[in-house]
């Protein structure tokens, strides 16, 4: 098995390509590791591929795949991962922002310190004010729901031990979360390297200010399926239930306190009906009704998957 595999995603980078290829193979020569690097072209529109073709015809460790449209750096990610030959795999960015050299520290981490997964922490970023605030209170937000104290979930330069990318599914815009889907994978020895930040070189960055809703929404996501993917009644059930619950009984006090009123302390009292509480209670009765029929559908659907009794299983003798 290879040392390593060096994933490269990437979308319209054809000017920093020849330059990055030279400082890996560089590090690799100089570290004497077996290697492959695996460039996924996201459907790129400029001269990205004919560059990949021609570092393939020079260095016979150069393997390309090439999507014939736009889907993104996680599905880049994906299929990289799966075409993954080596025993730690390590994934930078393409637009030279990330340095080949903290490549030998990654590889030690995981082989020698027997980490499943580091990431790296540009501590100190080359970016405006407009990404940097942002980026720290998605990364705080993160680790608090996740649990799992790193400070820089997003930086694209990180370390896999082979077992982990293997064991893992990136999709939409998941790829801000492997840490968590590692973990959520049972791959709970996670740590962080300080690495070095570089300013971007040639071109523009691909990312708007859009990704941190989206962040936030697939953090949502990652946190719900992670908890409940596998039992949903367990969520939907335990809330619609407390919310049937309150609004019956808000339902029966309200009646109750009008026949009290009415036939034994003989006081004049608003109709159960006219009370604007009534009606809060029996929206809260509908919708509780509504999300324990969600949880049921959930668990139908659950037992008719085919990845219903799919686990990780680790070792056997």
């Amino acid at each position: 098995m290879l040392n390593l595999s060096i994933v490269i995603p990437l979308f319209n980078e054809d000017e920093s390509l020849p330059e990055l290829h030279n400082w890996i193979v560089k590090v690799m020569t100089e570290n004497n590791y077996t290697y492959e690097i695996l460039y996924i072209d996201d459907g790129s529109k400029d001269n990205s591929w004919q560059v990949i073709e021609q570092l393939q015809a020079q260095n016979p460790n150069v393997r390309g795949i090439k999507f014939r449209r736009n889907y993104g750096k996680s599905a880049a990610l994906n299929v990289g991962f799966e075409a993954t030959q080596g025993s730690v795999v390590i994934t930078m960015d393409a637009d030279l922002q990330d340095s080949p050299e903290e490549i030998p520290d990654l590889y030690k981490m995981i082989t020698v310190d027997g980490l499943d997964l580091v990431s790296g922490w540009k501590k100190k970023r080359f970016d405006p004010l407009t990404k940097t605030i942002p980026t720290k209170l998605f990364n705080a937000a993160t680790r608090r729901m996740s649990g799992i104290d790193l400070n820089d979930f997003n930086c694209g330069l990180k370390a896999y031990k082979s077992d982990v990318v293997k064991s893992i599914e990136v999709y939409g815009e998941m790829h801000r979360y492997i840490p968590v889907i590692a973990k959520w994978a049972g791959f709970s020895k996670i740590a962080e390297k300080e690495v070095q930040h570089r300013e971007r070189k040639y071109g523009i960055t691909k990312f708007g200010l859009e990704r941190f809703v989206n962040g936030f929404l697939d953090l949502m996501t990652i946190t719900f399926v992670s908890k409940f993917g596998k039992r949903p009644m367990h969520f939907f059930g335990a809330v619609g239930s407390i919310m049937f619950l309150f609004g019956g009984g808000v339902s029966l006090w309200l009646l109750l306190e009008k026949i009290i009123n009415s036939a034994i302390l003989l006081v004049p009292t608003r109709s159960v009906t006219a009370q604007p509480l009534f009606y809060l209670a029996l929206v809260a009765m509908i919708i509780g009704t509504q999300l324990f029929l969600a949880g049921f559908i959930g668990e139908l659907i659950g037992r008719n998957s085919s990845t219903r009794n799919h686990y990780l299983i680790e070792k056997k003798i």
